[in-house]
C-alpha cells in the first residue's frame, strides 16, 4: 500500500523546479503508477480551480515518489490542500475506491483560496521581481531588497506597489556556500574577509545569524529563515548563507538569486532522506544554489571532491579550487586563462584571467595547520577564490588580495570558528574540537589528526538518530582510521529523531568491537559535558583527545577555556 508520508510549502526553488508550490512524498511500491494516476488527478484539478498556467513535477526514486505542483506566491498553504486532493483521488484509483466528488472538492478548495489570496503580495513580488530585485516573504514580514536595500513591511500592513520608494531599494552582493561539509568553516572565513575589507557581513550558519559579528540568534539557520533573518538587516553590506540540504528539500532556497555560490564537496550523508536515495541526487539537491547565480556570477566549484566534480561538470560559470594546481579541472581553467585557486610550493595562490598571485604562505593561515588540515586548506582556497570574484562587483571592491590575506592569517581560533579544528592544551594534554559529524568529515580530519600524533588517543563520538545503522556503523569505521586507543561514546539527547534512547550507541559499540576496539576500552556518556570529563580523567600529558561536538559545544569549549593551560 503506498502512503503519503509528507505535504509541505515550496517557497523557493528546489530540485524539481524554480517556482513556488507544494511538494509531497509517498512511500511504498507501485510508485511510478502512483505518480502518473497523481499526475492525471492534480493536471485535473488545478484546471478545475482556475490554475491552468500551474505545472507539475514528479520525482520517482525507490520506495517513493516526491510530487510538486506550482502555484502564487499568496496561495502555498492552499497549495498543499490542493496538492493532497490531487493525491487522495490517485490513491482511490489505486486501490479502487470512490473517488471524491470532482465539483465537491474544486468548491473547497477555491473557497481555501480565496481566503488565503493576497493581491498586494502578488503585486509587491511581481513589481520586485521585475527590478531583479530579491523578494522575501513569511508569515510576519514582506521584503523587497535586502540588507542596506531592504524594505521590509509588516505582512498585515502590506503597501501598494504605486506606493513605494523603489528607488531606495536594492540588493547586497549574496553568497551561497552548500557541500556536505566544510560549509560553516567557509561562510565564517568570506565573512571574516568582508569584515578585514570594512564590509559589515550577514552571515548564517548551523550556529546561528549574525551581523557585523553582533549574534541575533543562536541555534542551526543554515536554511530559509535565518537567511531572511539575516538579508533584512538594514546594517548589512553582503550577505554570506550557509545553505544546507534540508533546507533545499523542505522549502527551496531562500533567495531566487545570488552572486557566489560555492560548493565545498558532496558526500554520502542524510542519504534516504526525502528519496534522496544516493549521491548523484545529493548532488542534484545541493547543485540547486548553483541554478541561482545571476548573469556574470560565478559558481566555486571544489575540483578535488570527485562526487562534485563528476556532477558539476555542465554548471556554467564555474570557477574551480583543488589543492593541487596539477588537477585536471584546474589545469583547464589556468590553460583557457579563467579563474581558479590552488597552492603552489607551500603558498595558497589565485589566479584570475589565467594570472597567478601568491596570497599567503600555509604556515601564515591558522586553519591549515601548515597544510596539515587538508580539508581547511581546501576551504580557505574556496573562500579566497570567492572573495576574488566579489571584489569585481561595485559593492565589494574593497576586497584586495591585501585585505584576504590579512584574514586569513587572523582566522581560525576558537573565536573565529569555534568548534572547528580547535586545539587546547590542558596539563600536557592536547584537546581537538571538531564539528566532524559524518564519515567523510571524520576521514578529512584523519590528517590534522596524524600530524598532531599523540602518545594515545581518545575519539568522542555519537551521532544523531536520522541515520541507517549502515551509515552509524560507518562512522565508526571512520573514528577507527584516527587510532584511537580509547573510546568515549556520547548520547545526543535532543538528537533521536525516531530512535530510542540507547540505541545509537548499541549500534556505535557493536561496530568498534567488531573492528577490535578492546571492552575496557569503551566508555559511555550521556551527554557531550560527561564525555569530556571522562575523557580528561583517562588522559595523561602527551595524549590526544579528539572531542566531536554536536549538542552542547559552548559547555565543552566553556571548560576547556577554563582549564587551558592549567591543570584539570
Amino acid at each position: 500500500m503506498i502512503r503519503l508520508v509528507d505535504s509541505r510549502r515550496l517557497t523557493g526553488p528546489h530540485l524539481l523546479g524554480d517556482r513556488p508550490g507544494a511538494a509531497l512524498d509517498v512511500a511504498g511500491p507501485e510508485s511510478q503508477l502512483a505518480a502518473d494516476l497523481w499526475r492525471y488527478q492534480a493536471r485535473r484539478l488545478l484546471d478545475q480551480i482556475g490554475w491552468e498556467g500551474e505545472e507539475v513535477a514528479a520525482r520517482i526514486f525507490e520506495g517513493g515518489a516526491s510530487l510538486v505542483i506550482t502555484a502564487p506566491v499568496d496561495a502555498l498553504y492552499a497549495a498543499t490542500e490542493v496538492n493532497e486532493a490531487a493525491w487522495d483521488a490517485a490513491a482511490a484509483q489505486l486501490d479502487g475506491s470512490p473517488s471524491p466528488d470532482l465539483e465537491e472538492t474544486a468548491g473547497r478548495l477555491r473557497a481555501a483560496i480565496a481566503r488565503e489570496r493576497d493581491p498586494r503580495l502578488v503585486e509587491l513580488h511581481h513589481a520586485a521581481r521585475a527590478r531583479g530585485l530579491t523578494f522575501l516573504c513569511d508569515d510576519d514580514l514582506v521584503s523587497a531588497g535586502t540588507g542596506t536595500g531592504a524594505l521590509v513591511w509588516p505582512r498585515s500592513e502590506l503597501p501598494r506597489a504605486s506606493e513605494v520608494a523603489w528607488g531606495l531599494a536594492h540588493d547586497i552582493p549574496i553568497v551561497l556556500v552548500s557541500g556536505s561539509n566544510g560549509k560553516t568553516t567557509t561562510a565564517r572565513l568570506v565573512a571574516a574577509i568582508a569584515a578585514a575589507s570594512g564590509l559589515t557581513p550577514a552571515l548564517t550558519s548551523t550556529d546561528g545569524v549574525s551581523v557585523g559579528g553582533d549574534e541575533l540568534v543562536r541555534g542551526d539557520y543554515a536554511g530559509p529563515m535565518g537567511a531572511r533573518l539575516a538579508l533584512r538587516d538594514p546594517r548589512a553590506d553582503i550577505g554570506v548563507l550557509e545553505t544546507a540540504r534540508g533546507g533545499i528539500l523542505r522549502r527551496g532556497l531562500a533567495v531566487d538569486h545570488a552572486d557566489v555560490t560555492i560548493l565545498t564537496n558532496v558526500a554520502a550523508d542524510h542519504l534516504d532522506d526525502f528519496g534522496v536515495n544516493d549521491l548523484a541526487t545529493l548532488a542534484a539537491v545541493k547543485l540547486v544554489a548553483a541554478r541561482v547565480v545571476r548573469p556574470g556570477g560565478r559558481v566555486v566549484l571544489n575540483a578535488d571532491d570527485p562526487g562534485l566534480a563528476a556532477h558539476a561538470l555542465g554548471v556554467a560559470p564555474a570557477s574551480w579550487f583543488g589543492v593541487d594546481r596539477a588537477t585536471p579541472l584546474v589545469a583547464a581553467a589556468l590553460a583557457a586563462g579563467g579563474d581558479a585557486a590552488f597552492v603552489d610550493d607551500g603558498t595558497l595562490m589565485l589566479a584570475q584571467g589565467g594570472r597567478p598571485l601568491r596570497l599567503a604562505r600555509l604556515d601564515a593561515v591558522p586553519i591549515t595547520c601548515g597544510g596539515a588540515a587538508r580539508y581547511n586548506v581546501s576551504n580557505a582556497l574556496a573562500a579566497l577564490l570567492t572573495a576574488a570574484i566579489l571584489s569585481g562587483l561595485p559593492a565589494a571592491r574593497t576586497i584586495t588580495p591585501e585585505t584576504i590575506a590579512d584574514a586569513l592569517a587572523a582566522f581560525g581560533s576558537p573565536v573565529t570558528n569555534p568548534g572547528r579544528g580547535n586545539l587546547y592544551d590542558v596539563d600536557g594534554v592536547r584537546v581537538l574540537v571538531d564539528y566532524g559529524h559524518n564519515p567523510h568529515g571524520l576521514l578529512a580530519l584523519a590528517g590534522m589528526v596524524d600530524a598532531l600524533g599523540g602518545s594515545r588517543r581518545l575519539v568522542v563520538v555519537g551521532q544523531a538518530g536520522d541515520r541507517g545503522d549502515e551509515a552509524i556503523r560507518e562512522l565508526a569505521r571512520a573514528a577507527w582510521r584516527l587510532a584511537p586507543s580509547r573510546v568515549v561514546l556520547k548520547e545526543l539527547p535532543t538528537l533521536y529523531r525516531g530512535r530510542a534512547p540507547g540505541e545509537v550507541r548499541r549500534v556505535l559499540a557493536a561496530e568498534f568491537a567488531r573492528l577490535g576496539l578492546p571492552p575496557e576500552e569503551l566508555e559511555q556518556a550521556m551527554t557531550e559535558p560527561e564525555a569530556l570529563e571522562r575523557a580528561l580523567r583517562w588522559a595523561r600529558p602527551g595524549d590526544l583527545i579528539v572531542m566531536l561536538t554536536h549538542e552542547d559545544r559552548p559547555a565543552v569549549m566553556a571548560r576547556l577555556e577554563a582549564l587551558q593551560g592549567g591543570t584539570r
